[in-house]
């Protein structure tokens, strides 16, 4: 496949699988002290932490929240402090706002705890704990952390035998790239002069869609989007559908399917461009069907990773261009 190498996708997601003990050992040190989990980042790193404090609101009583760190740092929740969890993610240790509400989160008494492959950046360093891996999603370490956490509140019985089965993942996860790449040729051939597309998504898959427009679509490749929750997709977002608009859905298994249901009965009537990234479309063979829901989130971001290596080829755009980011003063 197209820019895919099979053992080293393999080795990354086997290196966050590897990191149980270590989450397990964090979560039984933890115990009871922890009162509310914060999961803090900028863009990206942002999205892929939504679905775990969603989460937590859905399947626990421990609160969880998703926030931008730049703007939390400014207007905090007032519950934040002594007993909360700060958790973080980066890829590259070196972003900034993230950068600086780890510290502003440890001066204000909260337990740090983030995930990166950088061991030597300053994002890792100034963590009270890091863990380490070369895997370039964070969803099986969060779903370890998050997961961890619920089982030692009684609220997850399955843990044991969840965690086992993350150990499917790698293998998993190369059936599903795969399955998608086809799909993923067609779309980015038949995309590849497109102006303007929608990408819609919901429940613990909406951090990903969030993402994709965001970090991919407009980052990367320099093209116009609309990101819209499902559940807001009648709300304003309707009105611009015509004959010839773009719309990219991605569907998790969760309880908020029938909120994309809604969504693609309307735009496969009023639309000719409709694409589908559904997570049910993935057999995960041998991985027991009551937890797919979880694993949504990594099965669509691998999914829609092809996806980016078609339109990175058919656009002779690469990924890693850019014009502002990182590259002028803002």
């Amino acid at each position: 496949m197209l820019k895919f190498n099979e053992e080293e996708f393999t080795s990354q997601l086997s290196s966050a699988v590897a990191l149980r003990p270590e989450i397990e050992a964090l979560v039984a040190q933890l115990g009871d002290g922890v009162k509310n989990v914060y999961f803090l980042g900028a863009g990206g790193s942002y999205a892929e932490m939504m679905p775990y404090a969603l989460l937590l609101q859905t399947k626990s009583t421990l609160p969880g929240t998703a926030a931008i760190a730049q703007e939390f740092v400014l207007a905090p929740d007032t519950a934040f402090g002594e007993g909360s969890l700060a958790v973080f993610v980066s890829a590259t240790g070196s972003t900034p706002d993230v950068n600086t509400a780890i510290e502003w989160a440890k001066a204000q008494g909260a337990t740090t705890v983030g995930f990166t492959g950088e061991a030597e950046s300053p994002f890792a360093t100034s963590l009270d704990h890091v863990f380490l891996s070369s895997a370039h999603s964070y969803d099986i370490q969060l779903l370890l952390l998050v997961t961890g956490l619920l089982n030692a509140r009684g609220e997850f019985a399955d843990y044991e035998r969840f965690a086992d089965q993350l150990a499917l993942m790698p293998t998993l996860m190369v059936d599903v790239a795969k399955k998608a790449d086809s799909k993923a040729s067609v779309f980015a051939n038949k995309h590849k002069d497109v102006e303007y597309l929608f990408v819609v998504g919901s429940g613990n898959v909406w951090g990903y869609a969030y993402l994709y427009s965001m970090c991919v679509l407009e980052e990367c490749q320099w093209l116009h989007t609309t990101r819209v929750h499902a559940a807001e997709f009648f709300h304003g977002s309707l009105e611009l559908i015509e004959k010839d608009t773009t719309t990219l859905l991605f569907y998790g298994e969760d309880e908020t399917r029938p909120l994309m249901d809604r969504v693609r009965n309307f735009v496969d009537l009023y639309s000719d461009d409709v694409t589908v990234f559904d997570t049910a479309d993935y057999a995960l063979e041998g991985f027991d069907s009551a937890y797919r829901a979880l694993v949504s989130p990594l099965v669509i971001g691998t999914a829609a990773s092809r996806l980016s290596a078609h339109l990175e080829l058919v656009r002779n755009h690469r990924l890693d261009v850019r014009r502002y980011y990182r590259v002028v003063e803002y």
